[in-house]
């Protein structure tokens, strides 16, 4: 059955910024598609669609900048082997392609790569990315439409915004006959700039993130229907000046739930294809740092500045629950030495590898030994450590200093593995096989467990652990290098988890930091800041 298409705009007509107070946008108008000219009859032919990625959260307040090698270590893929990389991760990458082939779309895979969160990205790095990306986009055309999964926190030495400025240039390349569906980490600092050169921002919906996959699949469905011809995005966003502390980001517990309690509210509008909330990520030095409101509405762009307007406001109404103080690492210890139920895991969140950081915080392990508190189980990347323990050799007794601030051991190697890993079960970040170098295993006189790795790896699986044949369920206290992430892996073996107010290059409070680029003002930083978007339309 042939399907008459929505008429379509003039050849070369453009899309007008709409200059709202509340975060103006580019108005996502239908767009019309190399396969035919405006007004073409749908014949059920198979539409071609480009799948590509491109992920980094970047701490702009770490000094280390991110290189190229960093992304080549840890994944970057093209054509089949992004297939072969992503089909069976709970990854929106993995999402895509289930979605593309549920829809009867041909998925045509690109180009993808991620590196572990760190500083920003080189700007020569950048550049090179964002070249052979291209270079596999132009070399896959006649695309239909595209479906781009970026992380939203990006930032390179040369542009604050990688991640607009990315979509910019694949808006030049491909011009504005091309559907673009883009997903985003929940960290996400959304720009105007990434809104207007797409259809769609589809965002995260679970911290920790274990509806990636999902949303894959979302953004191959609405990419799929408009194709066809059936709807027509339309997109807002709305920015309220307020950033928030990640450990109030738990989107299973108040004030975080809210936020997305009010997504889904708005989710089930008559007319509205889409809604989303990027809670931002505090440690990237960007003008648009901070939460942001995404609505996505079939052909109605009033509608959709209602519902991110309504989003906006209900969340600038509870900004104060989302302050209040954490636990300090002398009474997390003294907590957890004290527990009668174990393990506790002790969040040291000065320390937050999915932010960033080192992975080699000593803090809460020289609090333990401080306080005489046993069983404790840390992993610290230090690669230097590992070869010692490696010339050492299993059943030595060894002499080290590790760690920052540097913490002096004594203990014994007990296991040197090669840190690779499978994660099977559905955890935050969505991959599947996961390398953290060489790893060795020292135990201490106090019965502490000390992984020590030689490449910086997140601890969102306990796979980490017992590839080296570490089980945490035995321990007193973990110290997890994270904030919220973790807790999709460390929730089903803890008996409580506390969050630690630690030192680091992720500390919780925004008021710390030395910001140059942000917005001001900036809720709570500067307490007087007012959010007032513009009521029209």
């Amino acid at each position: 059955m042939r399907r008459r298409k929505t008429k379509q705009p003039e050849a070369g007509a453009h899309w007008p910024r709409d200059a709202s107070r509340g975060g103006g946008v580019l108005d996502a108008r239908p767009c019309y598609f190399h396969h035919g000219p405006p007004g073409f009859a749908y014949d059920g032919s198979v539409h071609r669609v480009g799948i590509a990625g491109f992920l980094h959260e970047s701490n702009t307040f770490l000094n280390v900048p991110t290189p190229y090698q960093a992304f080549e270590q840890t994944c970057l893929v093209r054509g089949g082997a992004l297939v072969e990389r992503w089909k069976d991760a709970a990854h929106e990458l993995g999402g895509m392609l289930e979605g593309c082939a549920a829809d009867g779309l041909e998925a045509v895979p690109l180009y993808s790569t991620y590196a572990v969160p760190s500083g920003a990205i080189e700007a020569e790095a950048y550049e090179r990315i964002a070249d052979e990306l291209l270079d596999e986009l132009r070399a896959a055309s006649p695309l239909d439409g595209l479906l781009l999964a970026l992380h939203g926190a990006t930032v390179s030495a040369a542009f604050p915004d990688a991640d607009g400025e990315m979509l910019r240039r694949v808006r030049e390349m491909t011009g504005r006959d091309l559907p673009i569906m883009v997903t985003f980490d929940l960290h996400a600092n959304l720009s105007r700039q990434m809104a207007g050169h797409c259809q769609a921002l589809i965002g995260y919906q679970t911290n920790p993130h274990i509806d990636q996959r999902e949303r894959g699949r979302e953004a191959a469905a609405l990419l799929a229907r408009t194709l066809r011809g059936e709807i027509r995005p339309v997109q807002r966003i709305e920015m309220p000046p307020m950033v928030l502390r990640n450990s109030r980001q738990n989107t299973a517990a108040m004030p975080a739930k809210a936020l997305y309690d009010d997504m889904r509210e708005v989710r089930s509008w008559p007319g509205i294809l889409s809604a989303s909330v990027a809670m931002g990520f505090l440690h990237s030095d960007v003008e648009e740092a901070g939460a942001s409101f995404v609505a996505v509405a079939d052909g109605d762009a009033a509608l959709a500045s209602r519902a991110a307007r309504w989003m906006a406001d209900r969340a600038w109404a509870r900004r104060e629950e989302f302050s209040g103080g954490l636990t300090t690492a002398e009474d997390a210890v003294r907590h957890a030495g004290a527990a009668e139920r174990t393990p506790v895991a002790i969040m040291d969140i000065g320390d937050n590898v999915g932010g960033g950081s080192a992975a080699n915080s000593t803090v809460l392990l020289a609090e333990m030994l401080r306080q005489g508190v046993d069983g404790g189980l840390i992993v610290l990347h230090d690669e230097a450590a590992v070869l010692k323990c490696i010339e050492a050799g299993v059943r030595s007794s060894i002499a080290l200093e590790v760690g920052e601030p540097p913490l002096q051991l004594r203990g014994v190697v007990r296991v040197i593995g090669d840190g690779v890993f499978e994660e099977t079960q559905v955890r935050h970040g969505g991959w599947r096989i996961n390398d953290q170098g060489i790893s060795a295993v020292v135990e201490t006189p106090e019965r502490h467990t000390i992984v020590l790795t030689s490449r910086r790896m997140a601890p969102f699986s306990l796979e980490q652990l017992h590839c080296v044949g570490v089980h945490p369920e035995r321990k007193r206290a973990l110290i997890v290098k994270g904030v919220v992430a973790p807790r999709a892996a460390y929730e089903p073996i803890s008996a409580e988890i506390l969050m630690a107010d630690t030192p680091g290059a992720t500390a919780d409070n925004p008021a710390l930091l030395p910001y140059a680029r942000r917005r001001r003002p900036l809720w709570p930083i500067e307490l007087d800041a007012a959010y007032q978007p513009d009521r029209e339309g």
